[in-house]
C-alpha cells in the first residue's frame, strides 16, 4: 500500500512508465552527471520544493535528480493535457514522489492539484507558465513568509512574472531558466521546432511538403518551427508585430506577412507567440478552407476558440485530437489539440537530449537559490552567467566536442585598448 498522497489516472502503468523514464535518461549525460555529484554533496538537504511541469519522462529524470540532492519534493501537471499517465504513476510507485497530475484532467482538477503542491509549504518553486507562482500570490498569501525564490522554465511564466515584478507585486525572487542561454537557443529553437512538427504530423498525417505553413511570431520557438518546417518542404509565411524580428524572418528567406493575408492562404498556422487571439475571428472569416491550426505557446488563448465556435454550424472529431469546424458558408477549420500546446498535448514534447541542458539549468538553479536566494531581491534574475557556461562546457563534452582556449597573448589582447593596426 503506497504511503504518499496522490493523484493520477492509473497506477498499473507504472512499470511502462519507469522503463521511459530510463529510456529518456540515456540521452540526458549532463543531468547524469549532475545527479550523481547530488547524490554525493545533497546540496538540496532540507529543501521543500513544488514543481508545476510538463510530467513527462524527462521532467521525471530532473525529479529524481532533486530528490537525489537531498530535496523533498512535490509535483503537479503544468497543462491539463501533456501529463504522461505513465510518468505519473512510475513516479508515484516506484520514486515515492508526491505527483498530482491527470492527463485530460478540468480546470478545477488542474487548480485542485496547483493546491495540493502548494500544501508542501515550499521552500523553493519550479514552474512552467507561472500558475504556481501566481496562485501562491493570489490565494495562498500565508505562505509566502516561508518561500526563499523560484524559477521559471517558459517564455510565458517569465512575461507574467516580469508583470507582477513590474507592479511590485512579487514576493520573492525567481531565476528565468527559460533566459539562459543553453535553454532557449536549444529547448525553444530545436526542441519546440522539432516536438511542434511531430505533433502536427502525429495528429494529421497530412504532407507537408508543398503546403503553406504559416508561423505566427518570430521568436525562439518560432525560429524553430519555420525551419523544419522548411527542412519538410512547405512554403514557410511567418507573421510578426516586431519590426526587428520580421526584419529577420524576411532575410532568413521566409515571406513576411499580416495575418489576414495569411490565413487566407495557408494550408497550417501554428500560434508561437505568448499572447492571446493570435488567431481571431476575423482571420476565421477568411481561412481557407481546411486551414489545420495549432498552438505551441503555453497557455490556449493565441487561437480565439470560442469566436471559431461562434462561427461554425457544427463539429466533429475526424482523428485523435482533431476537431473539424464546419463555418456557414461550407469552409472547414481543423484545430488540434484543443488549442493546447500541440507538441505535448498530440506529442511526447521535446527531445531529451535538448531538455539535458533544460533540465540542468533547473537542477542547478535549485541548489543556487537554496544557498543564495535569501540575498536576492523579489524581481526576476537571469541565469548565473556560471551555471549557463558549466552547463554549455558539460553538454559538449558529453558530445565528445573539443573547443580551443585562448593563450595569455590573446587574452591580454581582448583586454587591452593600446594595440591597434
Amino acid at each position: 500500500m503506497l504511503n504518499i498522497d496522490h493523484d493520477i489516472n492509473d497506477l498499473s502503468l507504472a512499470d511502462q512508465g519507469r522503463e521511459r523514464i530510463d529510456w529518456a535518461f540515456s540521452e540526458m549525460p549532463v543531468l547524469r552527471a549532475i545527479q550523481e555529484r547530488f547524490r554525493q554533496e545533497r546540496p538540496l538537504a532540507g529543501a521543500r520544493i513544488s514543481g508545476c511541469l510538463h510530467i513527462t519522462t524527462e521532467t521525471a529524470n530532473l525529479a529524481r535528480t532533486l530528490t537525489a540532492g537531498g530535496a523533498e519534493l512535490v509535483l503537479c501537471a503544468s497543462n491539463p493535457l501533456s501529463t504522461q499517465d505513465d510518468v505519473a504513476a512510475a513516479l508515484v510507485r516506484h520514486d515515492q514522489i508526491p505527483t498530482f497530475a491527470r492527463c485530460g484532467e478540468d480546470g478545477d482538477t488542474y487548480y485542485r492539484h496547483i493546491g495540493k503542491a502548494l500544501d508542501h509549504r515550499p521552500h523553493l518553486t519550479m514552474d512552467d507558465g507561472a500558475d504556481l507562482v501566481s496562485e501562491l500570490h493570489k490565494n495562498r498569501r500565508e505562505l509566502l513568509d516561508e518561500m526563499i525564490g523560484g524559477s521559471e522554465e517558459t517564455t510565458t511564466g517569465v512575461i507574467r512574472l516580469r508583470a507582477m515584478a513590474a507592479d511590485d507585486a512579487l514576493r520573492f525572487p525567481v531565476i528565468a531558466v527559460n533566459d539562459a542561454m543553453t535553454k532557449h537557443l536549444f529547448d525553444n529553437r530545436y526542441g519546440t521546432g522539432q516536438s511542434t512538427l511531430d505533433g502536427i504530423i502525429r495528429a494529421t498525417n497530412i504532407l507537408l511538403a508543398g503546403k503553406t505553413f504559416t508561423v505566427a511570431g518570430y521568436g525562439w520557438c518560432g525560429r524553430g518551427i519555420a525551419m523544419r518546417a522548411k527542412g519538410h518542404g512547405a512554403q514557410v509565411i511567418v507573421t510578426e508585430v516586431a519590426p526587428l524580428r520580421a526584419l529577420e524572418a524576411a532575410m532568413d528567406g521566409f515571406r513576411v506577412m499580416p495575418m489576414l493575408q495569411a490565413a487566407a492562404c495557408s494550408d497550417f498556422i501554428i500560434t508561437a507567440t505568448g499572447d492571446k487571439h493570435v488567431l481571431d475571428q476575423a482571420h476565421f472569416q477568411v481561412i481557407k478552407d481546411g486551414c489545420v491550426i495549432a498552438n505551441s505557446g503555453h497557455f490556449n488563448v493565441e487561437i480565439n476558440i470560442p469566436a471559431l465556435e461562434a462561427l461554425a454550424v457544427s463539429k466533429h472529431s475526424p482523428r485523435t485530437h482533431v476537431e473539424a469546424y464546419s463555418l456557414k458558408d461550407g469552409r472547414q477549420v481543423r484545430l488540434l489539440a484543443e488549442g493546447r500546446l500541440v507538441n505535448l498535448a498530440a506529442a511526447e514534447g521535446h527531445p531529451a537530449a535538448v531538455m539535458d541542458m533544460s533540465f540542468a539549468n533547473q537542477a542547478l538553479s535549485m541548489a543556487y537559490l537554496w544557498r543564495h536566494g535569501a540575498g536576492l531581491d523579489n524581481a526576476v534574475h537571469p541565469m548565473p552567467a556560471e551555471i549557463d557556461q558549466q552547463v554549455a562546457q558539460m553538454k559538449l563534452a558529453a558530445m565528445g566536442i573539443g573547443i580551443d582556449i585562448l593563450t595569455t597573448e590573446q587574452q591580454n589582447y581582448l583586454t587591452s585598448w593600446r594595440e591597434g593596426t
